[in-house]
Parts: C-alpha cells; structure tokens; sequence
C-alpha cells in the first residue's frame, strides 16, 4: 500500500469515525433519555442534525427506537469501510461490508459503554457530585445498564458492585463481537470502531 492510499485511509477513517460516534452518541442518549439541554447534547444534536432531519422525514420512529439514526450510523460505518478498502487497492462485495459496517457500530457501542463506566467509576471516587457536562452524560448514560444489576445485588458496605457485572457483560460483548468479525473475515484495521 502507497503512502498516499496510507493517509487517505486515516483521514477517511478518522472523519468516518468521528461522524459515527457522533451519531451512535445521539442515538444512545435518546434511549438512555438523557439531558438533552446539555451543552453536549445539544453539540451532537446541531453536528447530526444536518443529515438526520431529512433522513427521519421518510423514516418514522418504531416504538421510541430512532430508526433512521441507526441507518445513518450504518450508512456512515458503510461508506467509511467502502472507502476505505477502495483507498487500500481493494474491492468489496457490500454484503461484507455492510457485515463489517455492522459489527464495528456493535463494537463502538460497547467502547462507549466501557469508556462511560470508566468516567462513571472515576468521578464517584473524585468528584461524587459534579455537575460537568461530561460527567453527567456519562452517568446518565449508562444508568439504564446499570439499574437492574443494582436492583438484583445489593451495595455492600456502602459500595455499588454493579459496575463489576456491567464490565463484565461488557468484555462478553466484545468477545462475541470479535468471534463474529473473525468469522465474518473482517479486517480491523479498515473498520472504524471493530476492538481487535
């Protein structure tokens, strides 16, 4: 592979990625039902917006899913991965490629997740009751993943066990998503958010 078709994959691949988790960020925070005043929700509302409102006019909600977010991050995964094997000299049925295009979102998810858990884990011990933005999208973020293990076990001694259970699902999921990226025959390096 050419230094050129080398850059074009990392500038394609970085845009590709950013736009995507932009998107996938959206989506989670309209399910988890967080802030939508805060300043960085309302960030990824104005990023997104450009071409998620014409893309939900022809495509409506399905019992409080936003489905025409999940295209559009399906539909930017796609393209990122297309370009991205074309830019390496290669060609790609789009079966494959949609495959791919699937799991990298599945993997971004749970990188998200895992990343949230982490700020959530952090800030309890450092700084319990702040009011960042940041923070408080983390928290409400993955609360939704977190209260039905704290419903089933409860804090001893005064600490919350649930994140252990939630890492855990967490680094199943990802193993699962690695099981099926190696049978799909993905390659890693050319699918934006794809852990391996």
């Amino acid at each position: 592979m050419s230094t050129l078709s080398h850059i074009g994959i990392m500038i394609v691949q970085t845009i590709g990625s950013i736009y995507l988790l932009m998107v996938l960020l959206r989506f989670l925070l309209q399910l988890a039902r967080a802030d939508f005043y805060n300043p960085l929700s309302q960030s990824i509302v104005k990023a997104t917006n450009p071409l998620l409102v014409p893309l939900r006019k022809m495509i409506p909600s399905l019992f409080g899913i936003d489905i025409a977010c999940l295209l559009l991050a399906l539909g930017v995964e796609f393209i990122t991965v297309y370009l991205s094997v074309l830019l390496a000299g290669g060609l790609i049925d789009p079966l494959p490629a949609l495959l791919w295009s699937g799991l990298g979102i599945l993997s971004m998810t749970v990188y998200v997740f895992f990343i949230c858990m982490i700020v959530m884990i952090i800030l309890s011990f450092v700084a319990p009751y702040s009011r960042h933005p940041l923070a408080m999208l983390a928290v409400q973020l993955v609360r939704p993943i977190c209260a039905p293990f704290q419903r089933l076990i409860p804090a001893i001694g005064g600490f919350d066990l649930s994140p252990i259970f939630v890492f855990l699902l967490l680094n199943i999921a990802r193993t699962l998503i690695e099981r099926g990226a190696s049978m799909v025959g993905a390659i890693p390096q050319l699918v934006p958010g794809l852990l391996g």
